[in-house]
């Protein structure tokens, strides 16, 4: 563990005996993430490739068995939250809260005996800017109770779980990609997902290896899964797939069937010719580490740059202020609306660099997406890191 990885510990585990009046009996990481390539194809069966960030949730955690539940987070002003658990519902809360506690619902109504905790969370994923801050705090509280309750269940069991307390509890539409990437991403990987039976490969992934830096552009205007152009976009992918579902993104058919049968509706072509072109990029995508390198292009030049071109032309995940760079997160507004919040909802640029490593690479970065009247982007070098995990 290095050692600011001990240090955000250490802090959140003194704070929780501030907090609780006892040590916790453990503290738990699980990281935010960025997709390299496959975008809205992780709920219609398709191919995605993320890698899991440095910046991650963390919580301590300590085993109750009297039915209580306390929430207490560092980064929402208020008190600790007091909930009981056989009191959760659906629904029944529209406050951060409604992320852990969604996951202790999913768990017990999955057959679970998760009797109460006590959590204090402290993140460094951004939130609301497409980086899977949500996910993160599932998984790290899934994967804490998994631990003390002794209930044995696998990565992917926990993040088809945090996926269901987020669907289901916080009312939100999201796929399995974040979560997936959150529970089982490796160090110097990226994450090749098969999202139709959450196969997975480990790609090895090292930029700095070859001389450059992958590069995340926070635009800071925020977005909301539970709201927005993202259920607008997952809708549209759900029709151009047609009455009975025919043409999953990870199928051989191709785009025209979709196309012919929605004549008329672009929104639903573009919808549908997207979502089938990304997972056939993203699985041309899954060879060995040689096709990410400098000497062999591969996807990093031509493919990467069709797929960028086809979210901004097909999708149109984009918004005032989001050039130069590669879209990606949860939907697009309307130009002329840089403030509004759906505006700028999917707008969570990020760009692989070609040329050497250099420190100016943020700074001209930040002048090149300075707009008038638009918030200074934040940003920050993306590290393939590891996974969720216990640390103390």
């Amino acid at each position: 563990m290095s050692g600011s990885s001990e240090a955000a510990a250490r802090s959140v585990a003194e704070r929780f005996e501030q907090l609780y009046g006892a040590a916790p009996d453990g503290v738990w990481t699980a990281p935010g993430r960025v997709n390299l390539i496959g975008e809205h194809t992780d709920y219609n069966d398709g191919f995605v490739m993320p890698f899991a960030l440095p910046h991650s949730a963390v919580a301590a955690v300590s085993r109750r068995d009297d039915g209580v539940l306390r929430l207490h987070s560092a980064d929402v002003d208020g008190p600790v939250a007091e909930l009981r658990v056989d009191a959760l519902a659906p629904g029944s809360d529209k406050r951060w809260t409604a992320y852990p506690a969604g996951v202790v619902w999913a768990l017990r109504e999955a057959g679970h005996a998760v009797t109460g905790a006590d959590v204090h969370l402290a993140s460094t994923v951004p939130s609301g800017a497409g980086l899977s801050s949500s996910a993160a705090l599932e998984v790290v509280v899934a994967l804490a109770l998994n631990d003390l309750f002794g209930l044995d269940l696998r990565g992917r069991q926990l993040a088809r779980l945090c996926q269901r307390a987020e669907n289901v509890y916080v009312g939100a539409p999201v796929g399995i990609m974040d979560q997936t990437a959150s529970a089982c991403c490796e160090a110097g990987h990226a994450l090749f997902l098969d999202t139709r039976d959450l196969s997975r490969r480990q790609i090895p992934f090292d930029p700095a290896a070859e001389g450059m830096r992958l590069l995340v552009v926070d635009t800071q205007v925020k977005h909301s899964h539970s709201e927005g152009e993202y259920g607008k976009r997952r809708a549209g992918l759900r029709e151009g797939r047609g009455p009975a579902g025919r043409g999953r993104a990870a199928g051989t058919c191709g785009t025209g069937n979709w196309t012919r049968r929605w004549r008329g509706w672009a929104t639903r072509r573009r919808s549908a010719a997207w979502s089938g072109t990304s997972s056939r990029r993203t699985s041309g995508s899954n060879g060995s580490s040689r096709s990410w390198s400098r000497a062999t292009p591969g996807p990093s030049a031509p493919v990467l740059a069709e797929g960028h071109a086809s979210l901004r032309d097909d999708f149109r995940v984009s918004c005032p202020g989001a050039r130069p760079g590669r879209r990606h997160g949860a939907g697009r507004g309307r130009a002329g609306r840089p403030h509004d919040r759906a505006a700028a909802s999917a707008a969570r640029p990020s760009s692989s660099s070609r040329r050497p490593t250099s420190r100016r690479s943020p700074r001209r970065w930040r002048r090149r997406s300075r707009r008038p009247g638009f918030t200074a982007p934040r940003v920050f070098e993306a590290v393939p890191s590891a996974g969720a995990r216990r640390v103390r």
